[in-house]
Order: C-alpha cells, then structure tokens, then sequence
C-alpha cells in the first residue's frame, strides 16, 4: 500500500505554513492564513514556492524555494503530526500483511527527517521523494518506481491520498485508488475513487478494492 505523504499521513501544514511566511516576511511580504497555504499543498516544494510568490504579486525566485525545503519545520516536526488514528490502521494494515511505502512530491530528503522525526521512518519499504525520479505525481512513473523501490507491483497495490495528483497517478499506474476526507484535498478531486472519511475506514476499502 502506498501513501501520499502530506495531508495523508501527516497533518504538516502547520509547519508548511510557518516556513513559507518566514521565506516571504524576510523578504517584507504579507504572511498567508493556515487555510490559503494548505490550497497551494500537493504539487511539491517548487509548485508551492512558484504559488505563495505569485499570490504577492512575486515572480518565482530559486532562493525562496531553497530556503523553504532548508527551513527546519519542513524538515522537523515542530507541528507536524499523524493525523488521528493512523499510526493505529499502520499497524492493523502490516498485521494483515501489507507492505507500506510513500510516494511524495515532497523531496526526498525532508520526507525522510519528517518520518524519521516522528519514529515512523522505520515502517516504510520505500520513499519515493518529488526528486528522487526523472518525474513526479501526477506521472504514474513516480508511483510505479517507487513500488518497484518496495518490491511491489500494480497487480496487488494500492494508492491512498488527498490529492487529484495521487488519484490521476494511480489511474495511469492502473493502480486503485482510496481518497482520503481527512486531508487538504477537497473532495471533487476523488474524481470516482472511494472516499475513507477517517484512517479506521482504510482497512475495509482496500478489501473492496484487493479482497
């Protein structure tokens, strides 16, 4: 089973959202709200740096964006938590016989020091950063490398994520997918897929799914 990271696992959008206005108040801009900084989440460091420059009227500017993947609270977890219930269904889910990975837009790197920040490093078979292959989510290469990287195949996996991103690579990978309610998302990005309103629901849609 692979998972999205950001607003699938982890509730990290707190510590996103300090870091991009600690980048834009050095540089004397306006700061963004926690609920406009989690609608520029999903689509990776570079994506979210091009969206908070343009948002204050800013071209894109590689220093912001090498600072933000620098900051510690992208790195750490200062706010950065699971959400509610999923170390629990991680557990459920390995005692039923599944492999975990992560599959991220998030580079490689940070993803690693955030998991491993929160004694979850160890859980996974793989983690397939936004830099860690030629392409990225939405391309379903980004997802079948990183099975591959888990000693998976499509036959017998499954997407879980928030994102239309996580969805339409599923779809390309010819891989199911599950979405989750509980994340940044809004829930027309499912676009069809099955929808866990919260991390207990997992378990018994995948047997729908992979029985």
């Amino acid at each position: 089973m692979v998972f999205d990271l950001d607003g699938t696992l982890l509730d990290s959008a707190p510590d996103i959202h300090a870091a991009v206005n600690r980048v834009i108040g050095r540089r004397g801009l306006a700061p963004y709200s926690l609920d406009e900084v989690k609608a520029m989440i999903g689509d990776g460091v570079k994506v979210l740096t091009e969206r908070f420059l343009a948002g204050r009227g800013q071209a894109y500017d590689q220093a912001c964006h090498d600072e933000l993947v620098a900051d510690e609270d992208i790195r750490s977890a200062r706010l950065t938590a699971p959400f509610e219930g999923i170390a629990e269904v991680l557990s459920a889910l390995e005692a039923e016989g599944w492999r975990l990975a992560v599959c991220t837009n998030k580079p490689e790197g940070p993803a690693r020091e955030l998991l491993a920040s929160l004694g979850l490093g160890g859980r996974f078979a793989a983690i397939g950063g936004g830099d860690s292959f030629p392409v990225r989510k939405p391309h379903p290469d980004h997802l079948r490398a990183t099975l591959a990287a888990a000693g998976g195949v499509p036959e017998t996996a499954v997407m879980v994520g928030d994102h239309r991103n996580d969805v339409m690579a599923a779809a390309g990978a010819g891989i199911p997918c599950i979405f989750v309610a509980w994340g940044y998302g809004p829930a027309a990005m499912a676009d069809g897929a099955p929808i866990a309103a919260r991390p207990a629901d997992l378990p018994g849609l995948v047997a729908t799914l992979r029985p």
